[in-house]
């Protein structure tokens, strides 16, 4: 089956191409995650979050994360600009003096209009304010209104209310008493989830399957600095054992 060429003109303005790539028509900066970036028409740059960035001022009032600025760039320029994901399934979202916190792996892009901050839940970010962004799922994504209870694998986000707290399951947790190894991630999903409560809206997506997260990796790593050698140890012993859960 023949499909025409798409050209500058005939790519389409802040808009999916198709399901697994968005076009951005690029008039003011973004800020992208690094990687993301499949082609472009027009004259662009794309530069990585550092001290010695041209655009200090910009980034330093827009971007509070220093987990991940390595893993992301601001792009400049004029042209259209091409994303994707891995083959994931890509969508937009427009924010209107709105609070979204999002999974960061799952976050590709975003206008300087917004702020984007660390949450306090490992692995997700806060976008605030008015502004458009882009980002990636594992599947088509599902809108639910709280109260819900969410498979931690499943949650891509949520938007305008509370920070979910972990509910687990009574047989879960006579388990995790009786073995402390099923800390690390013996559960399949169903006996924990997250619980969220109040006013807003929680996206999920399709899938099970969480995208990998490089900065989580970094967080271990750091952390393991300050572990005696009898606790990394143990911690070796139970990654070795989830390891092999695995395959």
């Amino acid at each position: 089956m023949s499909q025409q060429p798409l050209n500058p003109y005939t790519l389409p303005a802040d808009d999916n191409i198709n399901p697994y790539t968005y076009c951005i028509e690029l008039q003011k900066p973004w800020f992208m995650q690094k990687g993301r970036m499949i082609a472009y028409y027009g004259q662009m740059s794309f530069e990585a979050l550092s001290r010695y960035s041209s655009m200090d001022a910009m980034v330093a009032s827009r971007f509070s994360s220093p987990l991940y600025a390595h893993d992301w760039v601001v792009a400049t320029g004029h042209g259209k600009l091409i994303l994707g994901d891995r083959g994931y399934n890509i969508n937009s979202y427009d924010l209107d003096d709105g609070n979204l916190t999002i999974r960061a792996a799952n976050l590709l892009a975003f206008q300087t209009g917004l702020q984007l901050k660390q949450s306090i839940v490992p692995g997700f970010l806060t976008l605030i304010g008015t502004g458009k962004f882009v980002a990636s799922s594992n599947g088509p994504v599902i809108f639910l209104e709280p109260p819900v209870r969410v498979d931690p694998q499943a949650l891509v986000g949520w938007a305008d209310c509370p920070s979910p707290s972990h509910h687990y399951d009574a047989r879960w947790m006579q388990g995790f008493l009786a073995m402390a190894s099923a800390a690390f991630g013996r559960e399949s999903g169903e006996e924990r989830q997250f619980d969220f409560t109040g006013a807003g809206t929680v996206l999920m997506q399709s899938s099970e399957n969480v995208m990998e997260d490089p900065a989580l990796l970094r967080t271990v790593q750091a952390q393991a600095e300050a572990l005696s050698l009898p606790q990394m140890n143990t911690l070796a012993a139970a990654l070795t054992r989830r390891s092999q859960q695995q395959y």
